[in-house]
């Protein structure tokens, strides 16, 4: 009897074993249609360069001996910094560049690359890679939403290479619920779930333009041009799969409790109104980072560059100014 139940259960293994190894190849996941290459949306200004075996874009204007690093958040890319870009070049040289599975930067898929491109880490080697490509020994770093992660965690690990950090509207962790479960990530990983993931990625087709209408606080200012163009993304090729690799990359330590380790100068400037994360939270964690200061625009949302590029600058050069 205990035999015939062993081979039973040991059918049943093998059986379910083939069902989580093939099930997933049996859902049909459909091409997107009418998908053209980053370089289709390429403008006179766009510039690109090789970082890290991934093609960059990049924009830049200005000169002098500061130089100004641009980074945008999620979902956006160097067209949120074109309200400021010609006042960031009056005061030094100045550089907006598309992180990984945005904007016009080359999305490399698995089985071309040797590591991820799209986690964190792989983030701060990018910026440090180009900025050494760029002959940028030292910078002010501008970051915005999640971009403004990424200029915390360059300043934790490179603060040699930073001048000082301006965080716009940051989100560093801390208060957002639990990230994906680091011992989870190499089911993730696997080409099975790589094969349906990128259908659960295609939801950002109606939540991203959900976002950016929260994005702002006074809505006279969203343009119907200014909601378009955030969405060129689900133009280009391979963007659901770039989502997916950004949401399961390799896990990185949380930010928020490294905060106080922080030895680089750091201005936070953001909309009180913002939506999507409430001021009170860049109050607390300007009181985490040492000497940090905090500036609150009235009436203004998630990205000031954009919606109140005027009181935006009025802070960013008073706090220049004065640091």
């Amino acid at each position: 009897m205990m035999k015939r139940w062993r081979k039973i259960v040991f059918v049943l293994l093998i059986f379910f074993c083939l069902i989580a190894a093939v099930g997933p190849f049996l859902v049909p996941v459909s091409a997107l249609s009418g998908l053209v290459t980053e370089k289709e949306f390429t403008e006179p200004d766009s510039k690109f360069i090789e970082v890290n075996d991934v093609t960059v874009h990049y924009k830049e204007m200005g000169t002098g001996e500061t130089t100004f690093i641009l980074l945008h958040g999620f979902g956006a890319s160097t067209y949120s910094w074109r309200e400021v870009m010609d006042d960031f070049a009056q005061r030094g040289r100045v550089i907006a560049y598309d992180r990984p599975a945005f904007g016009l930067t080359e999305r490399p898929m698995p089985e071309d690359w040797v590591e991820n491109p799209y986690g964190m880490k792989a983030n701060i080697e990018l910026l440090r890679g180009l900025m050494d490509a760029l002959n940028i020994e030292k910078a002010v770093l501008v970051g915005n939403s999640a971009g403004g992660g990424v200029s915390v965690a360059f300043g934790l690990e490179y603060p040699q290479r930073v001048d000082s950090l301006i965080l716009v509207d940051p989100g560093v962790g801390g208060g957002r619920g639990p990230q994906f479960p680091a011992w989870a990530l190499p089911l993730m990983w696997t080409p099975q779930m790589r094969h349906v993931g990128q259908l659960m990625m295609r939801d950002y087709q109606e939540s991203l333009p959900n976002t950016i209408q929260r994005e702002w606080f006074d809505q006279t200012k969203l343009t119907a041009q200014i909601k378009q163009e955030p969405l060129k993304i689900f133009q280009i090729k391979n963007w659901d799969r770039a989502f997916y690799e950004l949401t399961f990359a390799p896990a990185y330590p949380e930010l928020r409790p490294l905060l106080p380790q922080l030895t680089v100068p750091v201005f936070i400037i953001a909309g009180a109104e913002d939506r999507l994360i409430r001021s009170w939270y860049f109050e607390a964690i300007s009181t985490e980072i040492p000497n940090a200061s905090l500036s609150l625009i009235p009436n203004c949302g998630h990205v000031p560059q954009e919606e109140c590029p005027d009181e935006f600058m009025k802070d960013v050069v008073n706090y220049l100014q004065n640091k």
